[in-house]
């Protein structure tokens, strides 16, 4: 199936590696242009040279906290590739720990970068986008179900969701869609982390694969693929959702 991707370009932040890496690796294979953000930029020149270099990736070191990021991003595509039609908006997950153990500056640092950086770069790029462009949250189960062990995920990534529903009320009449994705258990460096900080990674990793209902964590490009879909012209019809990509962890319907 064609999806529409050939010469459209993307912005994806976060995209040095895991999720955002894997989305990008799928948009550019059907022949669209990515600009990738993150903060290392060793990683972000390595990420651009996986992808085939300038001609089909361009990438900016830059934090989301950061009030100008998002304006850059949007300057970049158009200046390199002459137009921008999208984006998937991810951020590094906020430190492990319960809700009440967590402190203040650690709740206000993750609201600045998870929250708040997400939410203006969805209305920067968004504003930016023409009729037919689709923005992406890279979000996570903890939107719908609380994940032990990860209480800010827990409290900011539900409010995500719900900007993402209303985001696409505002921009839908353009003809610009918003969605929200949500990785579960997905074998990145994040989920390393996890498993290594309960102190027997691999009794963890036995744990969460018996949790799931296809019995093993995901792969990053099995994300990448859905991700790459949904912002595609393809999935014109679809906005305003939530998707799971979790193996059928979730419960809910």
């Amino acid at each position: 199936m064609d999806l529409g991707l050939a010469s459209r370009v993307y912005v994806l932040t976060g995209a040095s590696r895991g999720l955002g890496f894997a989305t990008a690796q799928c948009l550019v294979a059907d022949g669209a242009r990515v600009v990738l953000s993150a903060r290392d930029s060793t990683q972000v020149e390595a990420a651009v040279e996986r992808l085939g270099g300038q001609d089909r990736a361009v990438g900016v070191t830059a934090d989301l906290a950061d009030p100008d990021t998002p304006g850059r991003l949007v300057d970049l595509a158009r200046q390199h590739f002459g137009r921008i039609d999208g984006a998937l908006i991810s951020v590094g997950g906020p430190p492990p720990g319960t809700a009440a153990t967590m402190t203040d500056q650690q709740w206000r640092d993750s609201f600045e970068t998870v929250f708040l950086g997400t939410v203006r770069t969805a209305r920067t790029i968004a504003a930016a986008l023409p009729t037919g462009g689709a923005i992406g949250l890279v979000l996570s189960t903890s939107a719908r179900v609380p994940v032990a062990g990860l209480g800010i995920s827990n409290g900011l990534r539900p409010g995500l969701a719900g900007v993402a529903k209303d985001m696409a009320d505002e921009y839908g009449p353009r003809g610009v869609r918003i969605f929200g994705l949500l990785p579960g258990r997905i074998m990145t460096d994040r989920n390393v982390e996890l498993f290594a900080a309960t102190g027997d990674p691999d009794r963890a990793r036995a744990e969460a694969e018996a949790a799931i209902p296809l019995r093993r964590l995901g792969d990053p490009d099995e994300f990448g693929r859905v991700a790459a879909f949904a912002l595609s012209p393809a999935a014109g019809y679809l906005t305003g959702l939530t998707i799971p990509v979790d193996g059928g962890a979730l419960r809910s319907l």
